[in-house]
C-alpha cells in the first residue's frame, strides 16, 4: 500500500507505487527539512539563471519568485505539512511551489537533486562556519576576560598530572586561546572550500541546455574576494565527493577536543583536591542524595559530547568509504552527522561562554599550590648551568638533592648548606635565591613563556584579533 495515490516525481518508468515500508525507510525529509531555507535560496538562484538564459519567461520567473518568498514564511509554521511520500526536502518544496504556480514545473530544468543537494549543503556549511566562528569568538572572549582578571596569578603547571613547573592562570588559559584560535582558522578554511558552486553539474554530466553556471554562482554568493564567481570544475566530483562534509566534521572534532581538554582542566581545578576555581551555581548541579555536592556538569557534558562529535566523523568516514562515483543512496546518511556536530558544538561553545564569564579563581589556594619549592627544581638546575655545570650533571645533582630532602621530610630549600654542598659543590652560597616565583617569572620574559610582559602582550594580541 502507499500513503498517497500521487505518482512519485521519478515514477514515469514504474508500474507500481513505492511500498509504504520503502517510503518510511527511504524518507529523509524528517532531518533534511532543516535545509529548506538553503533549498529555496538555491531554487531562486537557479530560476534567476533560467530566466537569464531564456528558459523561463519573466512572468514565469516572477511567479516562481513570489511562490518561493511565500514558502520562506510558510516553512517556519508548525502547520506546514512535510510529507514522507515526497521523500525529501527538495520534492516537498517543489510540490508546495507547484500548488502556487504551474511555472514551478519548469524549475527543475537543467537540475538534478544531486547538484541541488550539493548546493544546499555548501550553503549550509558556509552559514554553519560563520555561526560557529561567531560562537567561538564569544567563547574566546569569555576565556580572555577571566584570563585578564587573573593573568599573573601563579599556579602549578602539570605534566602526567604531577606538579611540574610554575606557570600563571594567564599562561595556562592563553594556551587554550591558541588552540581555539587555530580552530577559528579551520572554520575559515572550510568556508573557503565550501564556497564553490556545484549547481549546473546535473546528475553527473551537466546538461545540453545553455546553463550559465557563473551567473548562478554569483547570484548565490559563491564568489571570491574580488567578486568573481567560483564554480566546481568537474560535475562528477561536484555531486559525488563529500570532502567538505569531512572537513567540517573534522573542524568540529578539533574544536570539541580542545573544549574537552579545557573542560578537564576546569573539572580538576574545581575539585576539592585542587580548589583553584569556583563555578557559578547557574552552570552546576547537585546530587539527589548528597546535599553538599556541587557538580561541574556543564564541563562534564562538554567532555561527553566530544565523544559524540568524534563519532559523527567516524560515521561519515564509514558511510563514504569505498563508494563508486558518483551518487549512491548511502550518501543520504551524510547529513545527520554534520547537523548533529553543528548543534552539539554550538551548545558547547555557548556553555563555555556562559560558565567562564561567571567563574572566579581562589587566589589563596592557587598561590599556596604554586609555592611548592619543588616546582622550581628545574630552575635550580638552570642556575647550575649558568655556573658552568653541564645540564645532565646539573639534572643529576638536583635529583639527588630532591631525594635527600624527601628522605629528611623537609622542603628542598631547608636543606643544610653543608649537606647541599656535599651533594653538589657548585651550588655556592646563593642557590636558595632561586626559590622565588617573581624571579622565576622575570627570567621567562621570552616568546611563549609565562613572563608577565609576555602574558600581557599575548592578551593584547587576542584583544586586537577579537575586536577586529
Amino acid at each position: 500500500m502507499s500513503i498517497d495515490d500521487k505518482q512519485a516525481t521519478w515514477g514515469g518508468r514504474f508500474s507500481e507505487q513505492p511500498d509504504f515500508l520503502m517510503q518510511v525507510f527511504g524518507e529523509s525529509v524528517s532531518f533534511d527539512k532543516r535545509l529548506a531555507p538553503y533549498d529555496l535560496q538555491g531554487s531562486l538562484g537557479h530560476a534567476s539563471m533560467l530566466a537569464h538564459v531564456g528558459l523561463l519567461t519573466e512572468i514565469e520567473f516572477q511567479e516562481i519568485k513570489a511562490g518561493i518568498e511565500e514558502l520562506r514564511e510558510e516553512i517556519n509554521s508548525p502547520t506546514f505539512s512535510w510529507k514522507i511520500e515526497l521523500e525529501d526536502v527538495h520534492m516537498n518544496l517543489e510540490h508546495a511551489l507547484l500548488e502556487k504556480t504551474s511555472a514551478a514545473s519548469k524549475l527543475h530544468t537543467g537540475r538534478s537533486r544531486n547538484d541541488q543537494v550539493a548546493t544546499d549543503m555548501r550553503l549550509f556549511f558556509k552559514d554553519a562556519c560563520m555561526q560557529l566562528s561567531g560562537k567561538l569568538e564569544m567563547a574566546m572572549s569569555a576565556i580572555l576576560g577571566i584570563t585578564k582578571q587573573y593573568a599573573l596569578l601563579p599556579i602549578p603547571g602539570y605534566t602526567h598530572l604531577q606538579r611540574a613547573q610554575p606557570v600563571t592562570v594567564g599562561h595556562h588559559l592563553l594556551a587554550h586561546m591558541e588552540a581555539l584560535g587555530r580552530d577559528h582558522e579551520r572554520f575559515s578554511l572550510v568556508f573557503n572550500h565550501a564556497n564553490v558552486c556545484p549547481l549546473g553539474s546535473g546528475a553527473i554530466a551537466g546538461s545540453t541546455l545553455p546553463l550559465d553556471r557563473a551567473f548562478t554562482a554569483k547570484v548565490l554568493g559563491f564568489v571570491d574576494q574580488s567578486g568573481e564567481p567560483r564554480i566546481t570544475a568537474n560535475g562528477m566530483d561536484a555531486v559525488a565527493d563529500r570532502d567538505i562534509f569531512l572537513e567540517f566534521a573534522m573542524a568540529c572534532v578539533n574544536c570539541s577536543l580542545h573544549l574537552s581538554r579545557l573542560s578537564e582542566d576546569i573539572i580538576l581545578w574545581n575539585s576539592s583536591e585542587f580548589g583553584f576555581i569556583q563555578l557559578p551555581d547557574s552552570f552546576t548541579t547537585g546530587s539527589s542524595l548528597m546535599p553538599q555536592k556541587k557538580n561541574p556538569d556543564s564541563f562534564e557534558l562538554i567532555r561527553g559530547k566530544t565523544g559524540r562529535i568524534v563519532g559523527n566523523l567516524q560515521n561519515l568516514c564509514v558511510a563514504i568509504k569505498g563508494l563508486p562515483l558518483t551518487y549512491n543512496r548511502d550518501l543520504q546518511e551524510d547529513k545527520p552527522p554534520v547537523f548533529d556536530s553543528f548543534d552539539q558544538l554550538s551548545m558547547c561553545l555557548a556553555v563555555v561562554s556562559g560558565c567562564l564569564s561567571a567563574s572566579t579563581f581562589n587566589e589563596e589556594r592557587c598561590r599556596e599550590a604554586a609555592s611548592d619549592p619543588l616546582l622550581l627544581a628545574t630552575d635550580l638546575a638552570d642556575y647550575l648551568v649558568e655556573r658552568g655545570v653541564p645540564f645532565r650533571s646539573a639534572h643529576h645533582y638536583i635529583g639527588e638533592l630532591v631525594a635527600l630532602s624527601e628522605r629528611k621530610n623537609i622542603a628542598l630549600p631547608a636543606l643544610e648548606q653543608n649537606e647541599a654542598i656535599k651533594v653538589c659543590p657548585e651550588l655556592g652560597d646563593n642557590w636558595r635565591e632561586v626559590f622565588n616565583l617573581e624571579r622565576a617569572f622575570a627570567k621567562r620574559e621570552r616568546p611563549g613563556m609565562p613572563g608577565p610582559s609576555e602574558i600581557k602582550g599575548r592578551i593584547k594580541h587576542w584583544e586586537k584579533l577579537l575586536s577586529s
